[in-house]
């Protein structure tokens, strides 16, 4: 959604926007870990033995959940933010967007140069930001302003692995996990909030966490399916 006057007058009157001053100027930090924990009681777990050692199914790739990555960890709501948002940048590179994953806030121009040798042609069919940049190489850097929330899905229209994700946030009180799968979330204003734990493969986990004024608090997410209803 676009964040319009009417709404951020809603927001303040319903308590959820906290207001950043100068008497505010200390702030914590969030850490901790994000990990994901694949199906309970999932098939060929013990060496993935049977039909997978055959021949039609001996190069199938399975989900590796201890090796899962691009976990990101953000504050769920409205915060007064520091500072307007920094310049991005998606790179086509080796028929791959880099990163893979990348968090904005709302109203961040992200920028998208190829670096290979080849025509790409980045787009989206997004329902909040739809695009297409047209076939280019290195002779030109478009650039997409995203100011609505949400997740935006991106694909070249040549090449059928390239696909990538903006992640258009609230506020610039996010990470990315490292590939330890820590993260940091520094200089937050002390408050209680709403933490969301977010992975495209998986449900997302949200966990309220109160920020002291100084130094850090740690919470620690694992995603998986259990929530999900079976049917």
């Amino acid at each position: 959604m676009t964040i319009t006057g009417r709404q951020m007058k809603k927001w303040v009157a319903g308590g959820t926007l906290i207001l950043v001053t100068a008497l505010t100027a200390r702030a914590g930090n969030i850490t901790g870990t994000v990990r994901a924990q694949g199906p309970e009681n999932q098939p060929g777990q013990a060496g993935g033995g049977g039909a997978y050692q055959g021949r039609r199914y001996k190069f199938v790739e399975k989900i590796d959940y201890e090796a899962v990555t691009d976990f990101v960890v953000y504050i769920d709501q409205l915060v007064a933010p520091p500072a307007g948002p920094l310049p991005a940048a998606v790179v086509q590179k080796d028929a791959n967007f880099e990163p893979h994953v990348l968090p904005v806030v709302v109203g961040t121009t992200v920028r998208w140069p190829n670096e290979d040798d080849i025509f790409h042609n980045v787009f989206s069919m997004t329902e909040t930001q739809s695009f297409d940049l047209g076939f280019y190489k290195k002779e030109k850097v478009p650039e997409i302003r995203f100011d609505r929330l949400g997740r935006v899905d991106i694909f070249c229209a040549i090449h059928t692995n390239m696909h990538c994700i903006i992640l258009v946030l609230p506020n610039p009180f996010f990470a990315v996990a490292d590939a330890k799968r820590r993260f940091a979330i520094k200089n937050v204003p002390p408050g209680t909030y709403r933490l969301k734990a977010w992975h495209e493969r998986m449900p997302s986990q949200v966990r309220d966490i109160t920020v002291p004024a100084d130094g850090d608090v740690k919470i620690d997410f694992t995603l998986g399916f259990a929530e999900i209803p079976k049917s």
